[in-house]
């Protein structure tokens, strides 16, 4: 996603932009730092610039199993070599199995690539029935993997993709590894959600009405509804997990430059690389915040919140409305009968 350097065209270009276009990308670039912290979460020393490898300094996770799906590039690959590099297991997951044998074979430590298309959820299961095969706990499942802003309306089954991929194919993915996670001395379910699930999503949240994009497609408020699914899966499940020893939490990772922004229109790419450059993240710093949430100690019994920068936020919007999660769960199920 990284451009040229800037110049004085790209000056024009940008204070050309439409004010009410811009606004709402503009937003999803700030940070939820400043929001409420909620009651009883742990406050970590991390920040804005703390590193995967400064948060996870000193955690030993050897006999611990992670998976992480899209670890062939951007935050997923950084995620994956620094838990393998803290000595975990790291079940390493791509689209295809040859990009995930090339991401696992460049890091250090203990990897095992596995083939996951979450279009697919014959593929998830066929990867998840490996794991199973192993008979041993799964400690950490970090849904990691997605698109963004696809330009035009594109379905998998009827329904739009970056819903499908960025949320339902996750779903399918850890319901059908819960019973591992529910058996690890501390199971973690981390969601990695987005600044746009408070800062660009439909009006009503999620739009249960139109979750084929029919009615009506925006690329941005699509991702935005796409990002704020994870957030509410994770404070329902959250909820379902109550009584076990695992637990779920999301978070935003910050703005990254990566191949997530590769359908972005050339104005979000300037944008960016511009105005937005004050708030990039490194992969290393983008990747900081999964890591802590997934092998923190001190959040060992800490569920159903959201970070950003490594610490709890009350994000806004729809992302504590319980009543819209076990909705969107329901449908869910619904959409992925005979998976779970």
């Amino acid at each position: 996603m990284r451009t040229e350097s800037y110049s004085p065209g790209r000056r024009q270009f940008l204070k050309g932009l439409p004010a009410i276009a811009f606004t709402p990308y503009a937003a999803s670039l700030t940070s939820c730092s400043s929001a409420e912290r909620p009651a009883g979460v742990p406050v970590s020393p991390f920040a804005y610039r703390s590193t995967a490898e400064e948060v996870t300094e000193g955690i030993d996770l050897t006999g611990k199993t992670a998976l992480v799906t899209g670890c062939n590039s951007g935050i997923g690959y950084e995620t994956m070599r620094v838990l393998a590099l803290r000595g975990a297991h790291v079940y390493g997951t791509g689209r295809t199995i040859e990009k995930a044998k090339t991401a696992c074979a460049s890091v250090t430590g203990l990897t095992t690539p596995l083939a996951i298309e979450l279009t697919d959820f014959d593929s998830i299961t066929h990867a998840t029935n490996q794991i199973k095969a192993t008979g041993a706990p799964l400690d950490i499942l970090i849904c990691n993997a997605g698109i963004m802003e696809l330009p035009e309306l594109e379905q998998v089954n009827g329904i739009e993709k970056q819903f499908y991929v960025n949320h339902l194919g996750h779903f399918v993915l850890v319901n059908q590894l819960l019973v591992q996670i529910v058996a690890a001395a501390q199971g973690r379910v981390v969601s990695v959600s987005s600044g746009r699930a408070t800062a660009a999503t439909p009006p009503e949240g999620i739009q249960f009405d139109n979750l084929s994009g029919e009615m009506g497609y925006d690329p941005a408020l699509a991702y935005g509804q796409s990002k704020l699914a994870n957030a509410l899966f994770t404070l329902e499940l959250a909820r379902r997990l109550k009584h076990s020893n695992a637990t779920a939490n999301s978070l935003r990772p910050g703005v990254i430059a990566t191949n997530l922004g590769r359908h972005l229109p050339r104005w979000k790419v300037v944008a960016l690389e511009t105005v937005g450059r004050i708030f990039t993240k490194t992969i290393e710093e983008g990747a900081a915040t999964t890591c802590y949430v997934a092998t923190a100690p001190v959040l060992s019994n800490i569920s159903g919140y959201f970070f950003d920068h490594s610490n709890p936020v009350r994000a806004g919007g729809f992302t504590e409305d319980t009543e819209m999660a076990k909705q969107l769960w329901e449908v869910s199920e619904q959409l992925a009968a005979g998976y779970i």
